[in-house]
């Protein structure tokens, strides 16, 4: 038997529906994203990324939130029937991440110039601070540009 069955419906559904709603609130971002990068030039779209960063993004601290919508964009990503790049991936939850006051950096890197050659030579990642919270992969990346959305939300 089920040990679920004895929970209220509330406490067994209200937390897979949130996880769902985000899911699928992340594919719609990396649709919009995907259009966007596929359809136009970079030049057209750069302005909704934020403000272009001099430099390293400014401290800041990543928290459950941060860590709970980069999930729904994997899981997100994984459910799409196209292929998501780290660009569009990295756009999504940026956008993801501001609409609900939260703090982000999205940060655009090459490979150094000798690691060059592959269809990887360029990346996209969200920062908090100093930590990485999507697109980690282990290579070490050079920053070319980086934009910032500041965050006001608190606790």
């Amino acid at each position: 038997m089920d040990d679920r069955a004895d929970q209220a419906p509330d406490a067994l559904t209200a937390g897979a529906w949130t996880g769902r709603a985000l899911t699928a609130e992340a594919i719609a971002w990396m649709l919009l994203a995907r259009v966007l990068v596929a359809c136009f030039a970079f030049g057209r779209w750069r302005k909704w990324l934020g403000r272009q960063l001099v430099g390293a993004g400014p401290a800041m601290t990543s928290d459950v939130r941060h860590r709970r919508l980069a999930r729904a964009i994997e899981r997100g990503a994984r459910r799409l029937p196209i292929e998501t790049k780290c660009l569009v991936r990295a756009m999504a939850l940026h956008w993801m991440l501001h609409i609900r006051k939260l703090g982000s950096t999205l940060a655009i890197g090459t490979l150094p110039a000798q690691l060059r050659g592959t269809i990887d030579d360029l990346h996209a990642w969200i920062e908090i601070g100093e930590k990485t919270i999507l697109g980690e992969n282990g290579q070490d990346y050079r920053v070319l540009i980086r934009f910032h959305f500041p965050g006001t939300a608190t606790g």
